[in-house]
């Protein structure tokens, strides 16, 4: 049984008070489809560390599955999530990563593509100051419209403009870089 909290949680400007039952409540049956089941949906982490250069964009390589509902995302070799057939729809993405030892005036970028160009609105930078040097986390989130046959990938960049510049390590032990997703409707 789910309680009704406002008329708004129902997307309704009424509700026939015939059918709550004694405590209030909506009998599970008249919600029936209501919030969909949020398939297909994925998980998948990096096993180990990634070299990462100076400057270019780099696809992170998301070889463990933690889960998979319907065979979607490739662990194996594109590291992408592909919208199985019948599927299309908005999709939710969370992404993250952690760069080991960022340089001085350092930028670290996370960026998501979609069918192989940069899917903009994903893009979440940091910059480190030019004071300190240190690790960073960089997380994102994004919700998109996808077709049938969409594919999804996960890139970072990182870079800086005081000369300290070459290859940084993606990811420890702790922070693994991640990508997940699920369909919302």
């Amino acid at each position: 049984m789910t309680k009704a909290r406002t008329l708004a949680d129902f997307n309704a400007t009424s509700i026939d008070p015939a059918l709550l039952d004694d405590t209030g409540e909506i009998p599970s049956a008249l919600l029936a489809g209501v919030g969909g089941d949020n398939t297909p949906s994925f998980g998948a982490t990096a096993s180990s560390t990634q070299s990462i250069s100076q400057g270019s964009f780099e696809k992170v390589v998301l070889n463990t599955e933690n889960w998979d509902t319907a065979a979607a995302f490739d662990n194996s070799s594109t590291y992408r999530f592909t919208v199985p057939s019948g599927e299309g729809g908005e999709y939710v993405f969370n992404y993250g990563a952690y760069l080991v030892s960022m340089t001085t005036n350092g930028y670290f970028q996370l960026q998501l593509y979609k069918n192989g160009a940069q899917l903009r609105e994903s893009a979440q930078r940091a910059y480190m100051s030019s004071t300190a040097a240190s690790s960073m986390n960089v997380v994102g989130s994004i919700t998109t419209p996808l077709s049938e046959g969409d594919y999804i990938e996960f890139y970072v960049i990182q870079g800086n403009t005081d000369g300290g510049g070459g290859t940084r390590t993606l990811s420890d032990s702790n922070y693994k870089p991640f990508l997940t997703g699920f369909k919302l409707a």
